[in-house]
């Protein structure tokens, strides 16, 4: 008997008693991102899983003497500054990002500019309340995002998406003038640069001279390729005409900063590593590098509006570093000297940092702290603004997330992963029992897994089901040649790594290798499906003679058919697979290959198939083609479609709905009876 625990529990892997419960992990949904400093005000998008995961923005004092997270303990509880029915969401790129700005107001305070989620118009509202005013017209098919405020106050500089109704997409950087006479009167809207079919951080130069930009075609994705460019503010512009600073086709620039009205601060990957450099806003100057590490300074560009550094008031940089995750440093631009901010349990940052004066704002969290909004200074001294969990459970319950590097195959290159083996105080497996084990697969595919308190691996774990998370091959965080080991090789590289560290656990004794799952959404749904009906990868696709490795694989909007993908997908991501498997039509039989459609057998492991119906990124034809396969060759599965989730469930009950559907369908497969889980119906 442990002091403080009661007799331990003996019970099967999987039917352990949890005090996580599925609606702990969807109240832990709320998503918490990109902060902003207004004055004395810290601000931040929040999603809300008890309004249909409806993205607000809210507020919280910078000063204080203890954590404000929303559960009515320490000083001032964060305040809610846009009310219900307001949802702050651009649909830029459709992935989206940073929705809002605050500028300045007349009266001294400060007003909130938001992308508003139904309409895509801009709006303007003090962040006192009262009812928001329109910025931008509502019938032309604008999307805004990357928002920045002009140099003089007086316009809001950022990223214009125009979809046409035959659905064509164009893109330019405008600057939306703050009086709204543009809400009428769309020939208000100043074009300022056009020529590319992307661009990122529209950043103007102090004193108002100049503009910087990022800007990159198809059917590069902003990882493969980008270029820094600069040109006069005046407006007007093409890409062609402006002076390129740094990047090409082959080297990835990000997120620039102005250092002075001559020079920039910018990151690239021109070493084989996301590093940071000055760049003088001139063609033919050789940018200098302030830190040359191998170690990434910042993440993939998905999401726009993120600023993984930014200038502190005494000329320094906070800037983020690492390798498998980002942790908050100081950077000496002069010296190069990097000092790393000290903030126990923090190990991980999201890469998007707000800074004023000495004071850094970033989101945060750490393997037994859930990602959390955090005011923090170069002494390391910090405050927890927010948490994304609410109410954490006893830490006893909590996995330790344990760093593993496997081998991809005989004389492969590393495989990272993290392993979360099954933890519960009060409860044991019979002696002699392994535990079953979940392979994580991220989605992305260029995205990777960090090792954050996640309440959705908790749920499995506290329940006797160990999780490995792998970063297969493709994944960010370890340089671009890890990155690259994916091109050309989606749906064998990371089915490979999948399985390698599936059967690595296996045979180490760590886990039961009867019973063995993988799970993953989006790009993970992909790696999922192939994994399960390619029985053996090669250079070419799925082939035959490699027993099963998995006995269940859930797929959360999954791709079956990457032709499909490439053919039907939204614009931003209508080429990503001309650099992961290859161009079409020229590559047709090898999409065919690739692609888990048509490639269900009667080896392949029972599926669990959860879809949302308003998926613009994968719709929901790609899992009802391969429910229809499964269907076909007698294979026990399971579709579950939610009405109004789009590409990611955000919704409360359809996240519960989910998730104790997963749990249900492990323990039918796996043999073991989850307490207070009914069973679904497998056709």
């Amino acid at each position: 008997m442990i002091y403080g625990w009661p007799m331990t529990e003996i019970a099967p892997y999987g039917a352990w008693k949890s005090p996580i419960g599925a609606a702990d992990v969807a109240r832990g949904a709320r998503m918490l991102s990109f902060p902003s400093i207004a004055g004395d005000e810290l601000w931040w998008q929040e999603s809300q899983p008890d309004e249909d995961g409806r993205v607000t923005v809210m507020a919280a004092p910078l000063s204080g003497d203890g954590p404000g997270d929303g559960s009515g303990d320490g000083d001032a509880a964060p305040r809610v500054l846009l009310p219900a029915p307001w949802y702050v969401r651009t649909r830029v790129q459709e992935y989206g990002g940073k929705s809002y700005l605050p500028v300045p107001s007349p009266d001294g305070g400060f007003d909130l500019v938001f992308a508003n989620f139904a309409d895509q118009r801009l709006y303007t509202v003090p962040a006192t309340g009262g009812e928001p005013a329109p910025l931008t017209p509502g019938d032309h098919g604008y999307r805004f995002a990357d928002l920045v405020l002009s140099p003089d106050g007086r316009e809001v500089l950022g990223v214009r998406e125009t979809v046409s109704d035959d659905g064509v997409v164009s893109r330019a950087i405008v600057a939306v003038p703050l009086d709204g006479s543009a809400a009428a009167h769309a020939h208000a809207i100043r074009v300022l640069v056009t020529g590319a079919q992307f661009f990122a951080f529209p950043a103007p130069s102090p004193d108002g001279t100049k503009l910087a930009w990022i800007n990159w075609d198809h059917p590069r994705m902003p990882w493969d390729g980008t270029e820094l460019r600069v040109a006069p503010a005046t407006g007007g512009v093409s890409v062609a005409d402006a002076t390129l600073v740094m990047g090409g086709p082959e080297e990835s620039v990000l997120a620039p900063l102005w250092r002075d009205d001559e020079s920039l601060y910018a990151i690239s990957d021109a070493s084989g590593w996301w590093n940071l450099y000055e760049v003088p806003a001139v063609a033919g100057v050789a940018p200098r590098p302030l830190c040359p590490r191998e170690e990434e300074f910042a993440g993939p560009l998905w999401w726009l509006g993120a600023r993984p550094f930014a200038a502190l008031g005494d000329g320094r940089l906070a800037v983020l570093h690492g390798i498998g995750g980002l942790r908050l440093a100081v950077l000496d631009p002069a010296s190069g000297a990097l000092t790393d901010v000290d903030l126990p349990g923090f190990r991980v940052m999201a890469d998007a940092l707000a800074v004023s004066g000495t004071t850094i704002a970033a989101v945060a969290g750490g393997p037994r702290v859930p990602w959390s909004v955090i005011l923090t200074g170069p002494d390391g001294s910090s405050r927890v603004l927010r948490q994304q969990a609410v109410g954490a459970p006893d830490p006893a319950y909590l996995p330790d997330a344990r760093p593993v590097q496997l081998s991809a195959g005989p004389n492969g290159p590393v495989v990272h992963a993290l392993v979360y083996p099954p933890t519960n105080p009060e409860a044991a497996a019979p002696d002699g029992e392994l535990p079953p084990f979940i392979v994580h697969v991220h989605g992305g595919p260029t995205d990777d897994s960090v090792p954050v308190l996640d309440l959705r691996k908790a749920y499995f774990t506290s329940r006797g089901i160990g999780i490995i998370d792998v970063n297969y091959g493709g994944s960010s965080g370890y340089g671009r040649a890890y990155r690259e080991r994916l091109r050309g090789q989606w749906g064998v590289v990371d089915v490979t790594d999948a399985m390698n560290a599936a059967l690595a656990l296996a045979e180490s004794g760590e886990a039961d290798g009867r019973r063995l799952g993988i799970r993953g959404g989006s790009a993970g749904g992909w790696t999922v499906l192939a994994a399960v009906t390619s029985g053996l990868t090669d250079s070419a696709g799925p082939g035959t003679g490699h027993p099963p490795v998995f006995a269940a694989g859930v797929s959360y909007f999954g791709v079956s058919d990457a032709r499909m993908l490439a053919k039907f997908t939204h614009d931003f991501e209508s080429r990503y697979l001309d650099g992961l498997i290859g161009p079409l039509p020229e590559a047709e039989e090898l999409y065919e290959a690739r692609s888990p459609i048509g490639h269900v057998s009667p080896l392949t492991c029972p599926l669990l198939l959860l879809q949302g119906l308003e998926d613009p990124v994968v719709p929901p034809s790609q899992a009802e083609a391969i429910a229809a396969e499964l269907a076909e060759q007698g294979i026990p599965y399971a579709y579950i479609a939610f009405e109004g989730e789009s590409h990611g469930f955000r919704k409360a009950e359809n996240n519960i709905a989910a998730l104790e559907a997963e749990l249900a369908f492990y323990g039918q497969i796996f043999g073991f009876t989850p307490p207070g889980i009914p069973p679904i119906e497998l056709s």
